[in-house]
């Protein structure tokens, strides 16, 4: 494999912090979110095409996609119940993309079949989301949007795998972008890794990247359509007992959102009584200050994604998200390593 893909989701209200050195870097950018509103795709993009068209200016390659959807975003299930109800949904998502200008739509619902998000789901999910996933490529087809991308944010997680056909939607998909992070963290009052490549001998679900990667392959999806998901933020639990550095301990809290990257570099790591720690079963590194346990990714852990991206012949890594690395920091360790890789391969750099 001579290229490794980029795609990063932004924030739709940071594109007027996108730094000029981060847009050349970028290929794909996934625009986070638009929403599902009385069964259709809403969002202010329209108000923000200035700074897309200052991006084009200056990365004239770089793709921009609607993602729909995210965390807690309803409106799918309805949404796909019947022909009709998705031909509206449909047309409105491209017509927006249309008006906009942008390359493509990301579908990032969070999760048929499960309303544990405070969504609505139906058994009946599983095979509507089937039908909007090959509606879609259908209806972008005959707008004579033949080239435009279309792609999914997947769970990194067999459970998604369970409540969708893999097997019935690759075929229309561009690729498919495994959410490789918050494998533990909100349900959880364990302490471990929330991005980890490999599982590790004292894991107690087994969640990992590799793992999520050769399950989608099972279910049917080609190993060169799979994306690697990248955590730029961190998860964090409180009260962990001093025992093992913090790791595999029961917590006080549940692992909620902890700092993100740049915060972990000014105030945390290996600094204010935060150690760092390597767990090289996992490839993954953690912080412990005696109390606080958390889980994190660094040049290191994304070193060894890349590497693992590359054996595996897979399309690419994606990362979530731009905003919680202010630095950029991980974003140009990982333009650099993708270079490497094209350079080293008799690739362009």
């Amino acid at each position: 494999m001579t290229h490794i893909n980029l795609i990063g989701y932004v924030s739709i209200k940071d594109l007027k912090r996108f730094k000029e050195e981060d847009i050349k870097k970028s290929e794909v950018i996934n625009l986070a979110f638009a929403k599902i509103s009385e069964g259709k795709v809403v969002c202010d993009i329209l108000s923000y095409i200035p700074y897309l068209e200052k991006a084009r200016a200056i990365n004239p390659d770089i793709c921009f996609v609607l993602s729909i959807g995210g965390w807690g975003a309803g409106g799918f299930s309805i949404a796909s119940k019947t022909v009709e109800s998705r031909k509206i949904l449909i047309k409105s998502a491209i017509d927006l993309i249309e008006e906009a200008g942008l390359d493509g739509i990301d579908i990032d619902w969070e999760y048929p079949c499960i309303s544990v998000a405070g969504i609505d789901a139906a058994k009946e999910d599983k095979e509507n989301f089937t039908h909007l996933i090959k509606e879609f490529r259908l209806y972008l087809d005959e707008r004579g949007m033949e080239d435009a991308l279309l792609t999914i944010a997947a769970a990194g997680d067999e459970y998604f795998i369970k409540c969708t056909e893999m097997d019935k939607i690759h075929p229309y998909l561009d690729y498919v972008q495994l959410m490789t992070y918050d494998l533990r963290g909100g349900f959880t009052v364990v302490t471990g890794h929330h991005a980890n490549l490999y599982s590790y001998q004292e894991d107690l679900s087994r969640a990992s990247a590799d793992k999520a990667v050769r399950k989608y392959i099972k279910a049917g999806v080609p190993a060169n359509k799979l994306v690697v998901g990248a955590a730029f933020y961190s998860r964090m639990w409180e009260g962990v007992p001093d025992v093992q550095h913090g790791f595999m301990q029961m917590a006080k809290t549940t692992g909620g959102y902890g700092p993100s990257f740049h915060d972990l570099l000014e105030g945390y790591i290996d600094k204010n009584g935060f150690v760092r720690y390597w767990d090289k079963e996992a490839k993954a590194p953690y912080l412990f200050n005696g109390d606080c346990f958390i889980s994190y990714e660094d040049q290191d852990s994304l070193f060894h994604k890349i590497d693992y991206i590359q054996k595996q012949g897979l399309y690419g890594l994606m990362y979530w998200e731009y905003g919680t690395d202010r630095s950029g920091t991980l974003l140009s360790f990982i333009d650099q390593e993708r270079k490497k890789i094209s350079i080293n391969n008799g690739g362009e750099s």
